[in-house]
């Protein structure tokens, strides 16, 4: 009997700790959601940065793939290949 007591003193505190925390979230709902607008909104120099490397490393990559095709085509058809654009040596 005394068990059944102690659990039924136990049901309402554990009943109310949902409670609690749906009130909890309910209130810092309005915080957070500004905070992750914000956070959207603005760009940290960090995330600049990390997306202008990946620009450069994505355009390299783009020349190198465009560099290989001439090259490819260059054996291909030696007799239509053009000067290779850019640094051309000193001639020297």
């Amino acid at each position: 009997m005394r068990g059944f007591v102690m659990m039924m003193a136990a049901v309402p505190l554990l009943a109310t700790g949902g409670c609690v925390r749906t009130a909890w979230n309910v209130a810092t709902l309005p915080v957070k959601a500004v905070g992750k607008g914000a956070d959207v909104m603005t760009t940290s120099p960090k995330e600049r940065d990390e997306k202008y490397v990946r620009q450069q490393r994505k355009q390299a990559e783009s020349d190198e793939k465009e560099r290989r095709e001439r090259e490819k085509a260059c054996r291909k058809h030696p007799d239509q290949c053009e000067a290779e654009p850019g640094y051309a040596g000193a001639g020297r």
